[in-house]
């Protein structure tokens, strides 16, 4: 279920075109177990930019290498493949589960959750490899939350970067909401003379 970029990317929808790093709701992205407070935000970065290292990452506490990281998005997407980049010295996680539209799940609620999908990871340091989804269940995600429960054998998991790659609706979800309020009828604005010289509504 991986994808090995060992082909034009540009000619199989790996270009940097169909990331969906401009639509993550950042501030609001979030992870359990972290040893650095918000230090999550930082391995979400624009697809050419995920071997830029700057020293940040993402890294669980010591001795638990356990994490769950929420990622809510500006807009709903479809999402076809994740991208994971680990740390080395066996930090790199070697599993992913994915829970979609599950707003503040917890380590207790996922170990008795059915994921909607799950990955054996391998170690991937230069970001060659992409997940692929069961894309018919990665559609109309308003937010992702991946499961790491273990590393390859190392003190903690350290993640460096996250992506995603898909589509993405034309409109946020706020101004959806705007245009269903607007085409709902508001019987105010449809009154006229009854011959009595009253008000009516019409239907």
């Amino acid at each position: 279920m991986a994808c090995l970029h060992d082909h034009s990317c540009e000619e199989h929808d790996c270009s940097s075109d169909w990331s969906l790093y401009k639509h993550i709701d950042l501030p609001k992205v979030s992870a359990l177990n972290e040893a650095v407070p918000g230090s999550v935000k930082s391995v979400f970065k624009a697809w050419e930019q995920r071997l830029n290292s700057t020293g940040e990452h993402l890294e669980s506490n010591e001795g638990d290498p356990e994490l769950l990281v929420y990622i809510p998005f500006t807009s709903d997407v479809k999402i076809k493949s994740i991208s994971i980049i680990g740390g080395a010295d066996g930090t790199s996680p070697s599993k992913m589960r994915a829970f979609i539209n599950r707003d503040g799940i917890d380590f207790s609620d996922v170990q008795g959750m059915q994921a909607i999908q799950e990955w054996d990871l391998v170690e991937n340091f230069q970001g060659v490899l992409e997940y692929q989804t069961r894309y018919s269940k990665f559609q109309n995600v308003a937010s992702i939350t991946l499961h790491f429960p273990d590393s390859f054998g190392g003190d903690t998991t350290k993640i460096e970067y996250i992506g995603f790659k898909g589509e993405a609706t034309q409109l946020k979800r706020d101004v959806v909401a705007t245009i269903v309020y607007e085409l709902r009828p508001n019987p105010s604005d449809h009154k006229t003379k009854a011959e009595g010289g009253g008000l009516s509504h019409v239907e």
